[in-house]
C-alpha cells in the first residue's frame, strides 16, 4: 500500500490551468467516489480550493498514470494541458505535505487558517462518500491535530494577512481616501466576509454585497452597514462602485467585458479598481484590457502578500519542527499497525490454549479433585503450551544457523541469561 498525493498548486500552475481542474462543491462527492471506483485505488479523497487542487489516495503502488487518466477523463483535458504542472508526493513526503498544508506552510499566505476548513470539508465528503478507509482516515485525524498543535504553540496565525486583506491594502495604494469609495462585493462565503470586514475596518464608504440569494447577502451586508443586491441586479449597478471584489463557486464568469466597459463610459472614465479572487474566475481576463480598469487575479496580489509575512517566517520554523515530530508519531502508527495482525493472531492462540486448559480445569472441580492439585496442573499445563510451539520452532532456528531469529526472540521475550 501506498500513499500518494497529485496535485496543482498556485505556485506550479497559473490560474488558467488551475481553474480547469477546480472540483466545485456540489461535484466534489460524486468526483471522489468515481475516483475511489478506479481499480487500483483503495481510499481517496480531493481537496479543491482557489490556489489548489490535491487528490490524496491509497494505491497498490506509486505509479500516477491511472490517476492522471482519472483526472483527464473527469475534468474532460488532455493530460498535456495539465501534467507539466503536476506534482506528487508519496508515503512520508505525502504525509509531511498534508501536515504542511493543513498547517498553513503551503499557503500563498503563509499560515492563514481558511485551509484547515478546507482540508476538514475534504475529509468530510469523503468520509461521508465512503472512500476512506483506516489509514487514510487516521492520516486526516494526525493532520488536523498537528495544524491546531501548530496554530497553538506558535505566532504562524497572529498577524492579519489573507487575500482579503492583501486585496484591501491594494486599494488603500490606489485610492486615498477609501471613505469616499463605494465598494461592491460579489458573493456571501468566508472571503467576502473578510473582505468586508476589512474594507468597513479601513472606512469604506459604501458596501454593495450581491449574491446570487439575496438572504446571504442581505444577513452578511447588515454587518456592516451594507446595502445587499440580488446577483441579477449587479449590472444596474456596476458603474456606482470604485471597487469590485469577486470570490463566488460560479463556473462561468459573472463580469464580462462588455457590461465593465458600458460602467466605464456611465462613471465618465473614472477608475474601477477589481480583485477577481474566484476560481474559475468571476470576471473575464479580457476585462484588463480595458483603460481606466485595474483587474488583479490571486495570482498579482503575491507579491503584496510577501510584504506582510516577515512576523511570520520565524513561526514557521518552529512549526516545522513540531510537524518533524508529529510526521514520526504518525510512522510509528504506520508501523504499529504492520504488526498488528500478528499481535491479535498471537492473543487468538494464546486465548484458545486458555479456554482449552480451563475447561479441563473445570471439569476436574466438579468430579471432585483436589482444588490445589488441579490449579498446579492448570498452571503446568498452560505454560507447556503456551512455550511449546515457541521452543520446537527456537530448535529449528539453531538447527538452520538462524541465529537472528534466536536473537530476535530473547529480545522479544525481554530474556535474561540464567547462570
Amino acid at each position: 500500500m501506498t500513499f500518494l498525493a497529485l496535485g496543482i498548486n498556485y505556485t506550479t500552475a497559473p490560474v488558467s490551468v488551475r481553474e480547469r481542474l477546480a472540483f466545485p462543491a456540489e461535484i466534489l462527492s460524486d468526483a471522489v467516489k468515481e475516483l475511489w471506483q478506479q481499480q487500483t485505488i483503495s481510499e481517496a479523497a480531493i481537496l479543491s480550493t482557489c490556489n489548489r487542487t490535491e487528490i490524496y489516495c491509497t494505491t497498490q503502488d506509486s505509479d500516477i498514470l491511472p490517476v492522471v487518466n482519472w483526472i483527464a477523463h473527469n475534468r474532460q483535458l488532455n493530460q498535456t494541458e495539465f501534467q507539466p504542472y503536476l506534482y506528487a508526493h508519496t508515503d512520508n513526503a505525502f504525509i509531511r505535505h498534508m501536515f504542511r498544508v493543513a498547517s498553513g506552510l503551503e499557503s500563498m499566505i503563509l499560515g492563514e487558517p481558511q485551509i484547515l476548513g478546507q482540508m476538514k470539508t475534504a475529509y468530510q465528503t469523503a468520509s461521508q462518500a465512503g472512500t476512506l478507509g483506516k489509514e487514510l482516515d487516521k492520516l486526516f485525524q494526525h493532520t488536523f491535530s498537528t495544524a491546531k498543535k501548530v496554530r497553538t504553540d506558535t505566532t504562524i496565525g497572529s498577524s492579519s494577512v489573507s487575500v482579503a486583506f492583501a486585496a484591501v491594502q491594494l486599494s488603500k495604494q490606489i485610492f486615498d481616501n477609501l471613505s469616499e469609495q463605494t465598494a461592491i462585493l460579489i458573493g456571501a462565503g468566508e472571503t467576502i466576509e473578510l473582505t468586508a470586514r476589512h474594507l468597513h475596518q479601513n472606512g469604506i464608504g459604501r458596501i454593495i454585497i450581491a449574491n446570487r440569494t439575496f438572504d446571504k447577502a442581505h444577513a452578511l451586508a447588515s454587518q456592516f452597514d451594507g446595502y445587499a443586491i440580488a446577483l441579477s441586479e449587479l449590472p444596474l449597478h456596476i458603474a456606482e462602485a470604485d471597487i469590485i471584489v469577486s470570490s463566488t463557486a460560479s463556473q462561468l464568469p459573472i463580469l464580462g467585458k462588455g457590461l465593465v466597459e458600458s460602467a466605464i463610459k456611465k462613471r465618465k472614465h473614472k477608475p474601477i479598481f477589481m480583485v477577481d479572487l474566484a476560481v474559475p474566475r468571476d470576471i473575464e481576463p479580457e476585462v484588463k484590457k480595458l483603460n481606466d480598469v485595474y483587474l488583479y487575479t490571486v495570482d498579482d496580489l503575491q507579491n503584496i502578500i510577501s510584504d506582510n509575512l516577515n512576523s511570520r517566517r520565524e513561526a514557521a520554523e518552529q512549526a516545522e519542527e513540531i510537524i518533524d515530530t508529529n510526521v514520526e508519531h504518525f510512522l510509528s502508527w504506520m508501523k504499529v499497525q504492520n504488526v498488528q495482525s500478528t499481535i491479535v493472531d498471537y492473543r487468538k492462540q494464546a486465548e484458545q490454549l486458555q479456554q482449552e486448559s480451563l475447561t479441563k480445569a473445570l471439569a476436574a472441580l466438579q468430579n471432585g479433585g483436589n482444588p490445589e492439585q488441579i490449579m498446579q496442573q492448570l498452571a503446568h499445563t498452560l505454560t507447556n503450551k503456551l512455550t511449546h510451539t515457541p521452543c520446537v520452532q527456537l530448535r529449528k532456528a539453531s538447527q538452520n544457523d538462524r541465529h537472528d531469529l534466536i536473537a530476535a526472540a530473547r529480545e522479544i521475550f525481554k530474556l535474561q541469561n540464567q547462570q
